[in-house]
């Protein structure tokens, strides 16, 4: 061991020599053959701990601070210790802590202001004592400060006592002095790796290298940018992405070691101690710039000096306050930057030299420094190894986290034969969020030192594989431990307020666990679970919502599923029978798992769909509830508001309804708005007995018109219609026909007045060759009423369940929902222009101008001739370039489906809306939306054949009957569409899919020559008896190769 520095009260543990001060490092006798663990230096003694765990110390002994009434110039072992094995020390101005292998603290020393932590009266306590209060903790670290002490547990937990007159115990201004350890409850859910104390500040250090610093900041030694005393821990922000590993603290400075090797210094800087080369004080972290060409593994602060060490070189660096020969280079002079300690250092670089002088030669190991006074423990060279790297944290001195090595230690054990330690581990391991929080961190590239709002620092897939490895069935005590300590310990101490971004992680990582998505778990930890991440303030599950938003697909999918599942699960108990005094636990269950739910499809939403938007359905929602009661009961909430005895309603959370459902929840709606136009119009008709000048009302909507006007007639009769009227159920009678509008009759009307309107003489709509699609066409001169009238059909088509054909792109549904259409809506419409404008935007090179000569404008034909039309203001003088492209692309877009239609697709909406209007509507998805109009293509052909019905003499195993099934499932699928449109007149099916078409086939007398007939308002097809299936095969065939579409008899 070299010591050097204040030598006046025997702190050096020289022995008796005559020096005040040790001005360059002198090798000290005492530690000849002895390997020192650790050393803690107060302001005058010194605590030494040697390998085997035994403690000496020296120095000044007059508040009893060397444990022991021995020789004070040498060091001495203090015998009270003498059954412990002592990992580490540190000291205060007068006291020290000693904390054993076990996680058990020694204190002894001065007392004053109860830095002990031993709830004793006596002013100091000159022979070591176990803090009784923190037995039961298993403590990995200690630190002091003058007067105040800190440490921090296996648990990640950070405890403080002793004095507080500058806030140092970081427990508010409540409080002068604590004579008992206390729970810094601020800081909990944060994942620890050091502690450290300075004469009245405190520093705290997390995993991911994040500062948290409290107490004195007259210098400005926490680094926060002024020069405020803090009571309660303070983020240094300007540090956070610099990659800490180790910090230090002198009287009222800071020093900070970086990943890379780097120094950052801040706070007092009157004698040199930052080493910027000046004496000012830094109120922020400021970084050594005479360190920067090397890199340091070692810092250490003393009083008001500061030491580094370089292996490259194998040399000490100090400076600072050098009056009592503290920085070692021979004289007294203070240093403002880094200058060599004396001495023949010797760098270590994995052999050992053979022609050198050994003698006087130095292998640094480990640096220490505190009060006056420095330390290097050390070897020869010939006998040397790697020196100590503050950059790589001593494991024992570690808070628990789940890693593979760990993990590996707890499934070597035989199933039932736990010892207790290792079941105390499992324990405090997952009691612990803080512990969690530092699990499966992202350590490639050093990934996790980036931790912020945006990035969670966490190694997903090491989450899921290291889960799965503990978890498993034929391990079941661990699943048992891990799931008790889960449910006791870690949910319930749950807050809504977290005092980092770190301590949110576990909000991503646990739902990998095994143990969530096992239903008997449900109520007891995942419920709870939802129930906390549910609760957290709006800041912190902002951050959640960020993470999530950058999950891998799958990931982001596992959380979905497992609250799918506790809402499947939760609706299953509500169907057997849930009893009365347990309902409202359970409303609060299921609002909590929908809730999370609402809040993953928000982040999903938000992301354009991290996974599809079906992914969110629970298909058997509507088997486990009556949905039209659930709609019915959010109609009263939406009135009313909530009240206490009305149950959840899943329709306040819509996005779980697929489209079945929610065709329901327009069906019901629907007839909600008709019974009440009807209960209307019947409340009309009894005042109108008596009181005549009431004109009697009609219950449904009654549409008389003429085949050869029929759009001249709906247009008259439905401009008169009254908005109420809309909602009535529709009949149709075309003049002169006796039909009985049983529902064939209406889909006949919708059949032909949507042909007609699409009909090139009114040049409403403009085809699109390439995607035989349709738009809106600017070009027409009808007026807006003919485009009020389609909005008004569709809206009918919707409320009547009808579906039209109506060949619109996506975009006009997604417009109806007020949601934007995108380029992905142009590619659709116009696959070439879309096409292009994607080879705009991922054009890699800069010359977009000279390659692509565009400007904000877009060429359009008027009956011949071509107009431009400016996209932007001086869009004809704005050439597009790598800047713009995307506002050109964005205005294009919005030109072909908004401003060039807007007064067209105004008339549409507001026909649409006037029928169609109202809440349900907006639970729709674009394409549901769609759907509901224009049917879609999920064919089940067996389905079909199983829900079709039989007239005259047919029967499901007719001989015609079968073999037409035969010839029918034989056909390819564009035969199977066109018979589709041949008997439905379209070939798209409903939304609520095949079984809600309920074909009809009837047989018909005549002979084998003649042809099927199809009567397409109702579904029905004359079947003759075919008795060979190749007559049936020709015959069908033919029949639906001459349906012009609109085979209507």
């Amino acid at each position: 061991m070299l010591c050097w520095g204040n030598a006046s009260y025997g702190q050096l543990g020289l022995g008796g020599i005559d020096e005040e001060i040790v001005l360059e490092p002198r090798k000290s006798d005492f530690f000849v053959n002895k390997k020192v663990r650790d050393v803690g230096c107060g302001l005058r003694h010194t605590v030494f701990v040697l390998d085997d765990g035994t403690v000496y110390t020296c120095g000044c002994n007059d508040l009893g601070q060397l444990g022991h009434d021995k020789s004070r110039k040498k060091p001495e072992q203090v015998v009270a210790l003498d059954a412990q094995n002592i990992v580490a020390v540190s000291c205060g101005e007068a006291h020290t802590l000693a904390l054993n292998d076990k996680g058990q603290v020694y204190a002894w020393g001065l007392d004053s202001d109860g830095q002990l932590g031993l709830l004793g009266s006596e002013e100091c306590i000159r022979v070591p004592r176990n803090i009784k209060s923190l037995s039961d903790i298993q403590i990995v670290q200690v630190a002091c400060g003058y007067y105040h002490s800190l440490a921090l547990s296996k648990a990640s937990e950070v405890f403080c006592w002793g004095q507080n007159k500058y806030g140092q115990l970081g427990l508010g201004t409540d409080c002068k002095k604590q004579t008992s350890p206390q729970l810094i409850k601020s800081l909990l859910g944060i994942p620890f790796m050091q502690i450290a104390a300075g004469g009245a500040h405190s520093f705290v250090l997390t995993l991911s290298g994040a500062i948290f610093g409290w107490g004195r900041n007259k210098f400005g030694q926490l680094g926060l940018n002024d020069e405020n005393d803090r009571y309660v821990p303070n983020l240094l922000k300007s540090l956070r992405s610099q990659k800490i590993v180790y910090i230090c603290c002198g009287e009222d400075h800071t020093a900070a070691l970086t990943k890379e090797g780097g120094v950052f210094t801040f706070g007092a800087g009157g004698y040199g101690q930052l080493g910027h080369n000046s004496t000012s004080h830094e109120i922020n972290p400021r970084k050594v710039f005479e360190l920067m060409g090397s890199i340091v593994t070692q810092v250490a602060c003393g009083r008001q000096h500061t030491s580094a060490f370089v292996p490259s070189s194998g040399r000490i660096y100090s400076f600072g306050l050098g009056g009592n020969g503290q920085l070692g280079t021979g004289s007294t002079s203070n240093r403002k930057s880094p200058f060599t300690v004396k001495g023949n250092w010797f760098s270590y670089n994995g052999q050992c030299p053979q022609d050198i002088d050994f003698e006087d030669c130095f292998c640094v190991k480990r640096i220490f420094s505190g009060g006056d006074q420095s330390f290097s423990h050390y070897s020869s060279p010939q006998n040397c190894g790697p020196a100590d790297d503050f950059r790589c944290p001593d494991p024992s001195k570690q808070i628990w986290t789940v890693n593979e090595a760990l993990i590996q230690k707890w499934l070597s054990y035989p199933s039932g034969r736990f010892p207790v330690e290792i079941a105390n581990e499992i324990d405090g391991t997952f009691s612990s969020s803080g512990c969690l929080n530092g699990s499966f961190l992202a350590i490639s590239n050093d990934d996790h030192y980036r931790t912020g709002t945006k990035f969670s620092g966490v190694d997903m897939n090491a989450a899921r594989l290291l889960f799965h490895k503990l978890i498993q069935p034929d391990h079941p005590q661990i699943s048992q431990q891990v799931a008790a300590s889960l449910e006791k310990n870690l949910i319930p101490k749950l807050t809504s307020s977290l005092p980092d971004v770190e301590a949110l992680r576990f909000y991503l990582t646990l739902p990998e666990c095994p143990l969530m998505s096992d239903s008997n778990n449900f109520t007891t930890i995942a419920i709870p679970f939802g129930t906390a991440l549910v609760n957290l303030e709006k800041a912190p599950l902002k951050v959640l919502e960020n993470w999530w938003s950058v999950l891998e697909p799958p990931l982001f999918l596992k959380i979905v599923e497992l609250f799918k599942e506790v809402v499947v699960h939760l609706l299953k108990l509500y169907k057997i029978g849930i009893p009365p005094s347990e309902r409202r636990i359970f409303n609060s269950f299921l609002h909590t798992a929908l809730k999370v739910l609402e809040i993953l499809h928000r982040v999903n939403e938000k992301t354009g769909q991290l996974i599809q938007y079906d992914k969110f359905y629970i298909h058997e929602v509507q088997e486990l509830i009556d949905i039209r009661n659930d709609y019915i009961n959010w109609v009263q909430q939406q009135a009313y508001g909530v009240l206490a005895d009305i149950p959840v309603t899943i329709c306040t959370y819509p996005f779980v309804f697929d489209a079945q459902a929610k065709t329901t929840l327009l069906q019901t709606d629907a007839v909600l708005q008709m019974q009440m136009a009807i209960d209307q119009a019947h409340r009309q008709n009894v005042s109108s007995l008596f009181l005549p000048v009431i004109e009697s009302v009609n219950p449904c909507l009654i549409l008389v018109v003429r085949r050869e006007n029929i759009v001249g007639d709906a247009m008259e009769v439905l401009r008169k219609t009254k908005n109420i009227d809309y909602k009535k159920p529709l009949k149709v009678i075309f003049v002169g026909e006796d039909a009985v509008d049983a529902g064939g009759v209406r889909k006949e009307f919708f059949l032909l007045i949507m042909r007609e309107l699409l009909d090139p003489k009114y040049g409403m709509f403009q085809y699109y060759e390439d995607s035989r699609l349709i738009w809106f066409s600017d070009k027409t001169f009808e007026d807006s009423d003919l485009f009020h009238l389609i909005g008004v059909i569709c809206g009918l088509a919707i409320y009547n369940f009808t579906i039209v054909d109506l060949h619109f792109p996506l975009a006009l549904y997604k417009k109806l929902l007020k949601r934007k259409p995108s380029l992905d809506d142009l590619k659709e419409l116009m696959p070439d222009v879309g096409r292009s404008m994607q080879q705009l935007l991922d054009y890699p090179e800069d010359d977009i101008e000279e390659t692509f000569c565009l400007n904000f404008t877009i060429t359009v034909e008027n009956f011949g001739a071509t107009e431009v039309k400016e996209l932007a203001v001086n869009g004809a003088d704005t050439a597009v370039n790598k800047q713009n492209r995307q506002e050109f692309v964005d205005a294009y877009v919005d030109y072909i489906f908004n401003k060039s239609v807007a007064s067209l697709f105004d008339a549409f909406h507001a026909g649409f809306h006037k029928v169609c209007g109202g809440k349900v509507l907006l639970l729709f998805q674009p394409n549901e939306l769609q759907a509901m109009v224009i049917g879609n293509t999920n064919y089940d052909w067996k389905e079909l054949e199983k829900n079709t019905e039989y007239k005259g003499e047919y029967w499901a195993e007719h001989p015609t009957i079968k073999i037409f099934w035969e010839v029918f499932h034989e056909l390819p699928l564009e035969k199977k569409k066109q018979f589709l449109l041949f008997l439905t007149g379209s070939d798209r099916i409903p939304i609520l899919g095949m079984k809600s078409l309920k074909l009809v086939i009837q047989s018909t007398g005549g002979g084998e020559s003649y042809l099927p007939v199809s009567h397409t308002c109702f579904n029905l097809l004359d079947l003759p008896k075919y008795t060979e299936k190749e007559t049936l095969r020709c015959k069908l065939i033919q029949a639906i190769d001459h349906n012009e579409g609109f085979s209507l008899i």
